[in-house]
């Protein structure tokens, strides 16, 4: 029997369809040459669209372009930027220094849409190149590269001042100087009390830098425990979790968010395994609980706080048992210091998307391990205790994530009263507090040099430390309600932030 003429197109169609649609699926699943300049890159074609925008669109367009073996990227685009968007692509960390390295890589970002890439190179913001890449991102228009680059010159204005107003437009000099600066923040040993009590430990301070004083920012709520608890912050705003009230280390249930925008605390649900003494990192949306004591037993488990869902998930438990262990973020990445005494440093590496610990270094020094750490550029830096546990006098290692080396920095740096402890980084500066000084260090390449004194803590006891960025008004004064208490903020509205006007780029 003889088909019917209507079916045999319909047919003879879609096979065409299927056979146009697994050339298609071949062709971006091969290779392409790329022509940039003079240059000739030969790129996988789901790798280009993996991480480039521009390609993406480009493959599946079904312009001719899109199936051509061969494309030429015209335009004023450079080789070398291309270069160094690939090796960053690849998950490589390219040294980039030259001005016009710089320049070229911006370039690459904007006109390749390279997310990656535009967040090496918010991630590689210093002292050196600040200027340079926000006046080479406002002109290719990179958003986040300019907020971020303008955000470094607020902080580090006082000593960029000069080459700023030098070398940059008025109107990028006005935009900076709109924006908040990190204050260093700190707040002393507090457990739960009555609020008729008025305990002078409740209170939040900020250092005011020009007056080299510190002044009150907030009071603790009164149900809030700063006694071995946990403390981060996570988008510009303060979360204490956890910690302990009471002669018998009775856990506190709840966790506490603090907003310097409104000036507002909000209560919220605390983890599901009860813990004191713990690690508390906050990182991409997530608050990440590890380890710590319940019920006088060191533990393992660890979970981690969605403030958007506003719950509370176990994670994969930590590698040991742990207490009260360091931790700092590098170039996106979180790690953590386990310490074995007498000798013995694991710092580990936690991979959200696998939910895995990963051994990252370990570092063995006679009777002295890592108390402290902190991140800077891609260094972790190790404060550790002298010979025969000498606090007083500490040491300091430097590891690099992405050379694996570690280097010991010269000297022994004076830790009174636990002062390096409190060591909080904001641009290329390390703040440290206690009760008689606040010190402020320059990070050099061969150390941390002292640059600046100003007045201590105006409490005794240990400190905790963090970076908040307040309103350029000031500390804000709650809101009360009838009945005289300060209202608490939805949680629909603390993500809610005012939106900064950016010049037009």
């Amino acid at each position: 029997m003889e088909m019917p003429e209507g079916l045999r197109i319909n047919q003879d169609i879609h096979a065409e369809n299927a056979t146009l649609d697994l050339e298609n699926r071949e062709r971006q699943a091969g290779r392409v040459r790329v022509r940039v300049e003079d240059s000739w890159f030969t790129v996988d074609r789901v790798f280009l669209v993996k991480y480039s925008d521009y390609f993406c669109a480009l493959f599946h367009s079904g312009m001719k372009e899109s199936r051509q073996d061969e494309l030429y990227l015209k335009g004023g685009l450079h080789a070398r930027g291309f270069l160094i968007a690939l090796a960053v692509c690849r998950g490589e960390n390219p040294t980039i220094s030259e001005p016009d390295e710089l320049v070229e890589a911006v370039e690459c970002a904007a006109f390749l849409q390279v997310e990656c890439l535009v967040q090496h190179l918010c991630d590689i913001i210093d002292s050196e190149n600040c200027l340079l890449l926000y006046h080479a991102a406002s002109i290719f228009g990179v958003h986040a590269l300019f907020h971020s680059a303008a955000l470094f010159l607020c902080d580090a204005f006082d000593d960029l001042k000069e080459a700023a107003e030098s070398s940059i437009p008025e109107e990028l000099l006005q935009y900076s100087q709109a924006l908040s600066p990190s204050s260093f923040i700190a707040m002393g040993t507090h457990s739960p009390s009555m609020e008729l009590l008025q305990d002078s430990f409740r209170v939040v301070c900020y250092l005011d830098e020009k007056e080299g004083e510190w002044k009150h920012l907030t009071d603790l709520p009164t149900l809030c425990s700063t006694s071995l608890a946990g403390v981060a912050v996570l988008d510009n705003r303060l979360y204490i979790v956890g910690g302990v009230y009471s002669y018998f280390k009775d856990t506190v249930d709840s966790s506490f968010c603090y907003n310097p925008d409104s000036g507002v605390w909000t209560t919220l649900p605390g983890p599901q395994q009860p813990r004191y003494n713990f690690t508390l990192l906050g990182h991409e949306g997530q608050l990440y609980a590890i380890g710590g004591e319940a019920q006088r037993r060191t533990i393992s488990t660890a979970e981690t706080y969605d403030v958007v869902k506003g719950e509370w998930t176990f994670i994969k438990h930590a590698p040991r048992p742990v207490a009260s262990a360091a931790c700092a973020v590098a170039r996106r990445r979180m790690f953590v210091c386990f310490w074995k005494p007498p000798d013995t440093t694991d710092i580990y590496e936690y991979v959200p998307v696998k939910n895995e610990w990963k051994l990252t270094t370990t570092m063995i020094r006679p009777q002295s391990y890592g108390h402290c750490m902190v991140a800077h550029k891609d260094n972790l830096y190790v404060m550790r205790n002298g010979p025969c546990d000498d606090f007083l006098r500490c040491l300091m290692d430097c590891y690099n994530i992405t050379t694996g080396q570690w280097t010991a920095l010269h000297g022994h740096y004076i830790n009174s009263k636990g002062a390096l402890f409190t060591a909080m980084i904001r641009g290329d500066s390390v703040f440290t507090v206690k009760h008689m000084l606040t010190l402020v260090y320059t990070i050099t390449g061969n150390g941390w040099k002292p640059h600046k004194q100003m007045n201590g803590f105006p409490k005794s006891g240990s400190l905790w430390t963090c970076l908040l960025r307040l309103p350029k008004t000031g500390p804000v004064i709650p809101q009360l309600d009838a009945e005289g208490k300060e209202e608490e903020m939805p949680l629909s509205d603390m993500s809610e932030g005012y939106v900064e006007a950016i010049p037009h780029l």
